[in-house]
C-alpha cells in the first residue's frame, strides 16, 4: 500500500505485487510501505567508505600475497636453474630482436643475492602461502560471525605485512624457511575474506549487495594490478629485498587506519547519520543478526546450492591461481620480457579484471531492483560468463605461439570476462544465507583455496622442461576445469535464501503470513 510521502522500504510487508511468498532478503524490491525513512544516497555514505576502506586493505593483501610471482624471477639466478634448455623437443620462442643472450640479466643493485632454485622449487614456494591460507578459512569465518569481523580482518592484514619483512631473512635461510614463513602468511591472510563478508552481512542492503560487496572484493585485482608492475620496478631500481619491505609497511600502515575507523555494525558506528543506519538496519532485519555459537552444520553439508558455490569457486580459482602464480614466469621464461615489462604486462589482465568486475556488480544489482531477472539467474548469467569465455581465451593462449600481442592480448580477455563472476558465484554465499555468510565463505574458501596449492606444482611439473608443449597443457586443464564448473552451477546454483538460514523468529511470522485468513490473492 503506497504511503502519501513517499518514502521506501526494502523489508516491507508483501502486497499484491509479490512474485512470491519469500522473505525480500533474496527477491529484493524497493517497495512503498508506511517505514518514516527514505533510502539514504550511497555517495558519501558509510557504508561506501566502508567498501573503499576494504577495498584498499584487499588490494594491500593481494599485492602482499601477488609480489613474490614477479620477485621471483629476481630472487633465481636463471642461468643456472635452466643449463639443458637448449635441449627442449619444443623450441623456446627467439629473443627480442633488439636482445643479445645476456638481455636477460636482471640489473639489481650490487650485492643483491639471488638463489638456484628450480622450477620445481619455485612450484612449491608459489604455493607455500596456500598451506596456511587453508587452515583459518573455517575459524575465521565462525569467529568473525560470532564476535564481528573488524577485528579479524584487521589483524590478519597487519599479521601478513608484519610476516612480509622477514622474507628476505627467510630466503637467506633456504627454501624450506622461506616455504614455513610463507605458509604463516597464509594463516594470517586466511581469515581477510570470511571477516569481510561477515561484515557485509550487517552493511549491505539487498538491493546494493553486488555493487558494494563487488568494490571491496575487486581490491585483489587492483591489487595484483598495482603489485606486479610496482615489484618489478622496485627489484631494477632497489632490488627485490626492497619489495616485501615496502609492502609489509603499507599492510601495517593500512592496519592503523582500518582500526581508528571501522565498525562492526551501523548501530555502533560513530560517523554514520541516523537515515543511513535506520536504512540499513530495516533493510537487511533479522538476517543481520550474529548467528550465536551453534550454526546448522548438517543442513549445510546436504545443500546442493552450497556445494554448487564450493566447486564452482574450487574450479574458479584453478584458473585464477594458474594465471596469478606463474603468468610473469611464462613471459620472462617463454616469451623473454625484461623484468620491468614483465611486471606491467602481467598488471594488464587484472586491470581489466577489476574495472569489469566493478563494473558487473552495478549491472547485476540493476537486473535485481528493476526485477529483469531473479537474483538466481543473475548469479548463475554472470557466473557462466565469468567461467566459458575464460575458458576460451585460455585456450587461445595456448595456441598464440611466441606472438606477444596474442598472449597479452588474450590474457587480458581471460581476466577481464572471468571478472563478471564477482557478481555471480563468488558472492552467492551471502544470498543462500546472509546470517551464515561469514562462515560460509570460510568453507567455501577453504575448497577454494585447495587450487592455490596444487595448481602452482602441477604448473611447475608441467614446464619443468620449459617448452611451450609444457604450457600449453597448463591452459587445456584450467580451460577444461572451467567448462565442467560452467556446467555444475548452471544446474545446481541458487540465489535463495535456505530454509536453514532463516532465523527461528523469522520463520515463524512467515509462517504466520502463510496461514492468515487474509492472504494475497496472488499467494498459494
Amino acid at each position: 500500500m503506497a504511503h502519501p510521502n513517499g518514502s521506501y522500504s526494502i523489508n516491507s510487508a508483501l502486497s499484491d505485487e509479490s512474485e512470491d511468498n519469500e522473505p525480500l532478503l533474496h527477491d529484493v524490491t524497493v517497495k512503498r510501505s508506511s517505514a518514516p525513512f527514505s533510502v539514504p544516497p550511497l555517495c558519501c555514505s558509510a557504508r561506501l567508505n566502508l567498501s573503499i576502506l576494504m577495498f584498499m586493505g584487499i588490494a594491500v593483501v593481494y599485492g602482499l600475497r601477488v609480489n613474490l610471482s614477479v620477485a621471483m624471477v629476481a630472487m633465481v639466478n636463471t642461468s643456472e636453474t635452466i643449463p639443458g634448455l637448449n635441449r627442449s623437443t619444443v623450441p623456446m620462442c627467439p629473443l627480442p630482436s633488439h636482445s643479445d643472450n645476456t638481455s636477460q640479466a636482471l640489473e639489481q643493485p650490487e650485492g643483491t643475492p639471488q638463489y638456484p632454485w628450480d622450477a620445481e622449487t619455485q612450484g612449491w614456494l608459489l604455493g607455500a602461502f596456500f598451506f596456511g591460507y587453508l587452515c583459518t578459512q573455517i575459524p575465521g569465518g565462525y569467529l568473525s560471525g560470532r564476535y564481528g569481523g573488524s577485528v579479524f580482518l584487521g589483524f590478519g592484514v597487519l599479521g601478513t605485512a608484519a610476516l612480509t619483512l622477514l622474507t628476505p631473512l627467510a630466503a637467506k635461510w633456504g627454501p624450506y624457511w622461506l616455504f614455513a614463513l610463507r605458509a604463516l602468511e597464509g594463516l594470517g591472510e586466511g581469515v581477510t575474506f570470511p571477516a569481510l563478508m561477515s561484515m557485509w552481512a550487517h552493511w549491505a542492503p539487498p538491493l546494493e549487495r553486488s555493487r558494494l560487496m563487488s568494490l571491496s572484493g575487486n581490491g585483489a585485482n587492483f591489487g595484483a594490478f598495482l603489485a606486479m608492475p610496482l615489484t618489478g620496478y622496485i627489484c631494477q631500481a632497489l632490488g627485490w629485498p626492497a619489495v616485501f619491505y615496502l609492502c609489509g609497511g603499507a599492510g601495517c600502515l593500512w592496519a592503523v587506519l582500518w582500526f581508528l575507523l571501522v565498525s562492526d555494525d551501523p548501530r555502533t558506528h560513530r560517523r554514520i547519520s541516523q537515515e543511513e543506519r535506520d536504512y540499513i538496519i530495516a533493510s537487511i532485519g533479522h538476517q543481520g543478526s550474529s548467528h550465536g555459537w551453534s550454526v546448522p552444520v548438517l543442513s549445510m553439508v546436504t545443500s546442493v546450492p552450497l556445494w554448487a558455490i564450493i566447486i564452482t569457486q574450487m574450479c574458479s580459482n584453478w584458473s585464477f591461481y594458474t594465471q596469478l602464480t606463474s603468468l610473469p614466469t611464462y613471459l620472462s621464461n617463454m616469451l623473454h620480457f625484461d623484468l620491468k615489462s614483465n611486471g606491467f604486462l602481467s598488471s594488464l589482465p587484472y586491470l581489466a579484471a577489476w574495472l569489469c568486475a566493478t563494473l558487473a556488480g552495478f549491472v547485476a544489482d540493476h537486473l535485481i531492483e528493476k526485477k529483469v531477472f531473479s537474483v538466481t539467474t543473475v548469479r548463475k548469467l554472470f557466473t557462466v560468463t565469468g567461467m566459458l569465455f575464460p575458458a576460451g581465451f585460455l585456450l587461445a593462449v595456448a595456441y598464440s605461439g611466441c606472438s606477444h600481442v596474442l598472449t597479452i592480448a588474450f590474457f587480458t580477455l581471460t581476466s577481464a570476462t572471468g571478472g563478471t563472476s564477482g557478481a555471480g558465484v563468488f558472492m552467492n554465499q551471502i544470498d543462500i544465507a546472509p546470517r551464515y555468510a561469514g562462515f560460509l565463505l570460510g568453507i567455501t574458501n577453504t575448497f577454494g583455496t585447495i587450487p592455490g596449492v596444487i595448481a602452482p606444482i602441477v604448473t611447475g611439473y608441467f614446464t619443468k622442461d620449459h617448452t611451450m608443449e609444457g604450457w600449453r597443457k597448463v591452459f587445456w586443464v584450467s580451460a577444461t576445469v572451467n567448462v565442467c564448473a560452467a556446467v555444475f552451477y548452471m544446474l545446481f546454483g541458487s540465489g535463495e535464501v535456505q530454509p536453514w538460514a532463516i532465523p527461528e523468529d523469522e520463520a515463524n511470522v512467515d509462517e504466520g503470513k502463510r496461514t492468515s485468513c487474509f492472504p494475497s490473492p496472488l499467494l498459494p
